[in-house]
């Protein structure tokens, strides 16, 4: 299995942390977020990883190198001045990633969730990790069927953390789906597609009931590195 990062924001609401350091490179715990991210991926035994990037790209193989230190050999897909958004970061990343399903993950979050504990073929599109809704997301973003099939409507309403197992076909006629003109590359949003694919039952889920953070503010950044360096982390 390979996996993708999503690391291309542009880390405004993080302003000044990030006007010289992108936010997936900053420290929590003593180590740059995406660090925790690649350790994980790395125990699995995935040993290729797609990072894909934009705002201080060339920071990234600066800090990260080529992943060696980690046993991971690490792609940098660069979108280009602006980012493509989480639909266009993937689509443009699939070339890197191949045919087989692959792990997502948003490179500003921290999380406790096993990832080795996913499942490597998701019955459907996708396959996502929910978790409790947080104080600045209080409505969710979708629902959870006891049968573990995951909706755009319905409750309870849960907060996707970020985290999934997708296949290249939740991308399929993407066109038909994003609204407006994408451009060239495509920019546009994975959210859409998502539902499209809910409506037909191809997205399962399960719920995190785990520790989660997403490293938004410097205010939840400072907290987490609090906590990770707390004697009980």
């Amino acid at each position: 299995m390979r996996a993708l990062v999503f690391a291309a924001g542009l880390g405004e609401r993080m302003r000044p942390l990030t006007d010289h350091t992108p936010k997936p490179l900053l420290e929590a715990g003593g180590k740059p977020l995406i660090a925790w991210h690649l350790e994980k991926l790395a125990a699995m035994g995935v040993t290729e990883v797609v990072v894909n990037t934009s705002w201080l790209a060339q920071r990234f193989p600066e800090v990260l190198g080529d992943g060696a230190r980690w046993g991971l050999r690490l792609h940098y897909s660069y979108e280009g001045p602006v980012p493509l958004e989480t639909g266009g970061g993937m689509l443009h990343a699939l070339p890197l990633l191949g045919d087989a399903p692959f792990l997502a993950v948003n490179g500003d979050i921290w999380t406790d969730c096993d990832f080795a504990a996913l499942p490597r073929e998701p019955r459907g599109d996708a396959h996502l990790v929910l978790v409790d809704n947080p104080v600045h997301h209080p409505e969710g973003d979708f629902g959870l069927d006891p049968a573990g099939g995951v909706t755009a409507a319905g409750a309870p309403r849960l907060t996707y953390s970020g985290i999934g197992v997708y296949r290249a076909g939740v991308l399929k006629d993407w066109r038909d789906t994003v609204e407006g003109e994408p451009g060239t590359p495509p920019r546009f949003r994975l959210a859409p597609l998502l539902r499209r694919a809910m409506a037909r039952g191809a997205v399962t889920g399960e719920h995190h009931a785990g520790q989660w953070t997403d490293v938004g503010t410097p205010e939840r950044l400072l907290a987490l590195d609090r906590q990770l360096r707390a004697p009980s982390a």
